[in-house]
């Protein structure tokens, strides 16, 4: 993994009503600053933005998916009805669930927090640990 320089601390919270909206604010590289797992990706699910908490926990380096397709390169376990369909059919996408990771890991309980929004370029995946 590439070395990165400790990032500051953004108050953020998992839960968070603006959850969607905080996160379009940061940077992308300031989503290092986050204290949960944070992937970005733009409207053809080409990951834009893996923050340092996700890369960290899942032992994956940025360099290995930015710029890859989430559902198909980087997460297929997450390529079915309760998670990538939800980004294609509801234009406001602010939904929690529970799910368990499979793919370059061990089964992993999450609690993951889909976030979209109809015309934002930039759509959402936060992964908190269970």
């Amino acid at each position: 993994m590439t070395p990165r320089s400790a990032p500051h601390h953004v108050d953020l919270e998992f839960d968070a009503p603006d959850l969607r909206e905080r996160l379009d604010a940061l940077s992308l590289p300031d989503l290092d600053a986050v204290p949960f797992g944070v992937i970005a990706f733009d409207l053809d699910n080409r990951v834009v933005g893996y923050n340092r908490y996700e890369s960290d926990r899942a032992g994956i380096a940025p360099e290995r998916v930015l710029q890859r397709d989430l559902f198909i390169d980087v997460a297929p376990c997450t390529n079915n009805y309760l998670v990538a369909q939800r980004y294609t059919d509801e234009p406001h996408l602010d939904e929690q669930l529970d799910y368990v990771f499979t793919f370059r890991m061990s089964p992993t309980p999450v609690r993951l927090r889909l976030l979209g929004e109809a015309g934002a370029p930039r759509r959402y995946m936060a992964i908190r640990p269970r």
